[in-house]
């Protein structure tokens, strides 16, 4: 098989695997495939983020700023399925009982959501639209739009590095198992891909290279600070990441830079 069409599936597992946007080309999810797919977790975050800015855009031209925002947070929702926001809840579930951490894990594997679950999908959810009602409110166009695009691509890549940087805490199940032959060369491959993508973004929607330079290192900055911190305290008290964790650090990551740019936007 060449390398462009080892890629090629690669990519196409990564949108796959982390949206629901049908792509109808059939992949082997095998350790090998799915390893080089952390290549592409990035650019599955920049088709999910120009889904979100053109509905930005779209819902600005006629609709009041909350209603806009809650339908834009449904779309955010619904291109994932909810995986990552499901992996929060349950990761809130586990680590908030205060149990043992073989407990933790058997708490986290339950489909069931228990109150810790709600509580925090709950918060996250307000705390996302606020900000998404705020930048509607603001009209700020070409920055909104370029952060909108781009933190999906850091908070995928941040999965990546966490599958690769921290050991699975269920060793040979789940997610972690079927990644466990990624490797940080290809993390540093996706982080190559964000930045990219990043500098493209930026700059087509007309911001200077100074304010592109400003963008990119805020979101290297804060992905590192905010996936480091929390990482760490999960793999403390699991032994490990899990697949919810991957979701809940991409969704404490995604947050954290919303909340970032929209701070950024009274300043830029």
């Amino acid at each position: 098989m060449s390398a462009l069409k080892r890629h090629g599936q690669a990519a196409a597992a990564a949108l796959q695997f982390l949206t629901r946007i049908p792509v109808p080309i059939a992949v082997p999810f095998e350790p090998v495939t799915l390893a080089r797919t952390v290549i592409y977790f990035p650019a599955a975050g920049l088709v999910i983020g120009a889904v979100l800015a053109g509905g930005f855009a779209a819902l600005d031209l006629f609709s009041p700023a909350m209603p806009a925002a809650v339908l834009l947070l449904a779309v955010w929702t619904a291109l994932s399925g909810g995986l990552h926001l499901d992996g929060w809840m349950d990761t809130a579930d586990g680590v908030l009982s205060h149990r043992s951490r073989e407990r933790m894990l058997e708490i986290m594997k339950d489909s069931r959501v228990g109150a810790m679950g709600v509580i925090v999908a709950v918060l996250l959810l307000l705390f996302k639209f606020a900000i998404l009602a705020e930048w509607m409110e603001q009209g700020e166009g070409p920055l909104a739009l370029s952060l909108l695009v781009v933190i999906p691509v850091w908070s995928r890549w941040w999965m990546g590095a966490a599958i690769a940087g921290w050991p699975n805490a269920r060793q040979g199940e789940g997610i972690g198992a079927l990644f466990h032959l990624a490797s940080r060369r290809q993390v540093a491959a996706g982080f190559v891909l964000a930045v990219l993508g990043t500098a493209v973004c930026t700059t087509l929607d007309g911001l200077r290279w100074s304010e592109t330079l400003l963008v990119l290192a805020g979101c290297v900055l804060l992905t590192f600070l905010t996936g480091s911190i929390m990482a760490m305290w999960l793999n403390r008290k699991l032994g490990g990441l899990t697949g919810d964790t991957y979701g809940a650090l991409n969704e404490a990551v995604e947050a954290v830079l919303l909340f970032a740019g929209l701070l950024a936007i009274h300043v830029i």
